[in-house]
């Protein structure tokens, strides 16, 4: 059994594999959630085949029952829980007056709802490992559009704007029981999610998910009296 475990939700593609893959290579046992199970089977197996431990739960992460059983198994599994990463996310784009309210529960539900859920499940584990090495950390994934509201995208900016204002409190209600929390917010990532926008911005200009993953990185290897409650991430010129 690994000696540290983590569990990263959207850790079938894009920013959330590339934490995983990261933090495999810390050697760190993981848990994978998401949504699609082929997707999420062809990523865990990728990272089984170079030696990490990969336990897999496919399913809607808006859903409570769902958090419960990625907990639940991950618990079974590695039975201690050192790093979460509310990863999984959904943005869908819309002027004001085309709003669905389908679409707005959807992003509430897995963009804030879920990462709410899955403090809740992995607290107990999340302070047994703060009062061991006072080093559990939760990374958050908002939004630069969660600092500063975008047109369009208005719903997806509240849901990140939110994931900052819930991990500040985390940070204020379980930074002295060892258990750091951190909100990153990037910029345009090179990932499927910005497909939309690639026309306009290269994906080689766009901030890499290794940027991302190398961040978290840091943050496991910061002392326990050094906490880091958000990061920005800008492209060059980009505007703070």
């Amino acid at each position: 059994m690994a000696d540290r475990a983590a569990i990263v939700t959207g850790g079938s593609s894009g920013i959330g594999l590339a934490i995983a893959r990261m933090l495999g290579d810390e050697g760190y046992g993981l848990t994978l959630a998401a949504r699609r199970p082929d997707k999420l089977e062809d990523a865990a197996a990728g990272l089984r085949d170079v030696g990490f431990d990969v336990n897999s739960i496919a399913g809607n992460l808006g859903d409570e029952a769902v958090v419960q059983e990625v907990v639940r198994t991950h618990r079974d599994r590695f039975g201690r829980l050192d790093v979460l990463v509310n990863n999984a996310g959904v943005g869908v784009g819309a002027t004001v007056d085309e709003i669905d309210a389908k679409k707005v529960d959807l992003q509430l539900a897995v963009n804030l709802r879920s990462l709410v859920l899955f403090y809740r499940e992995c607290a107990e584990m999340l302070r047994a490992a703060g009062a061991e090495h006072r080093r559990a950390l939760v990374v958050n994934m908002s939004s630069i559009s969660g600092k500063s509201g975008q047109p369009w995208l208005s719903v997806y900016s509240a849901t990140k704007a939110a994931v900052v204002g819930f991990t500040q409190a985390m940070h204020k209600e379980l930074g002295n029981q060892g258990i750091k929390n951190t909100a990153l917010c990037p910029g345009f990532v090179d990932t499927p999610m910005t497909e939309f926008v690639k026309e306009h911005v290269k994906a080689e200009d766009m901030i890499q998910v290794g940027d991302i993953a190398e961040t978290v990185r840091a943050l496991l290897k910061h002392s326990p009296g050094c906490i880091v409650p958000e990061i920005q991430f800008l492209r060059p010129g980009e505007a703070i």
